[in-house]
């Protein structure tokens, strides 16, 4: 069994709870330790009771409340080598635990998705327990063929639809920002993300959870909309949701 909220997506914050049957995870605290604590009550745990903390890169947006949170939990956090120079100002060395490309732990795997972005060593996760799964990717400009192969068919995504496309280029970014967003270290469309999706999940997908959706450049119904029509010829008969920036979703179970 795997349960997961999203606690925080979007530009301002992100940060997202996975529980197995062994372990507690953060996966990334771009959001305040008040606001983990106010959300981790609702489903009666408290920030102590985290065992882990996974970082995707270090952007602000997924850091910020990184350094107050480990000093009041005394855990460690998981990360790929190369990612601790950016985390420096966050994270004591005596605090960090390094992450291979492929690592056990008791009674789940981790696996390292190397992302195209803007940020040094930036990932996502496949994390699978015995009987469950899930793929975590935002904040990439595109996804290697051969993560792609191992994505498959998993029980949930968490996956970034980050723009409209032509919201973008209609959009008030400056020009060079939205090049950035295009770019190939930049974010997923909502057109590339549903491209991604309908390659890669299967009748075993249970959820899709659209994240890190851009305030100007996108919307719910867009998002929604672009990755629905797109898995309708597919064998996903799941729920897609959709990931909030100042509102954390339900626990979901897989």
């Amino acid at each position: 069994m795997m349960q997961v909220k999203v606690l925080s997506s979007g530009s301002k914050g992100n940060s997202t709870l996975v529980i197995t049957d062994q372990a507690k995870i953060l996966i990334d605290v771009g959001v305040s330790y008040l606001y983990i604590e106010k959300e981790l009550a609702k489903i009666s745990l408290t920030p102590m009771d985290i065992d882990m903390v996974f970082i995707t890169h270090a952007h602000n947006d997924h850091i910020k409340g990184l350094k107050t949170f480990l000093k009041k939990t005394g855990i460690s956090v998981y990360i790929p080598r190369g990612m601790e120079e950016e985390l420096s100002s966050s994270v004591l060395p005596s605090q960090i635990e390094y992450l291979e490309d492929v690592q056990e732990f008791i009674g789940f795997t981790v696996e390292l998705i190397h992302t195209s972005h803007d940020a040094a060593s930036s990932v996502g996760y496949i994390i699978t327990s015995s009987t469950s799964s899930l793929v975590y990717v935002t904040d990439t400009g595109y996804i290697n063929q051969k993560y792609l192969k191992r994505m498959v068919n998993k029980s949930m995504y968490i996956f970034e639809s980050n723009h409209d496309e032509k919201m973008l280029m209609e959009g008030p970014y400056p020009y060079y920002l939205k090049q950035r967003v295009l770019s190939d270290s930049g974010h997923l469309s909502n057109k590339t993300a549903a491209k991604y999706l309908s390659t890669t999940v299967g009748d075993k997908t249970k959820y899709i959870i659209l994240a890190h959706l851009s305030e100007k450049n996108n919307t719910e119904e867009i998002a929604y909309h672009e990755t629905s029509e797109k898995l309708a010829g597919t064998n996903f008969h799941g729920e897609i949701l959709i990931a909030k920036q100042d509102v954390a979703l339900d626990l979901v179970e897989v």
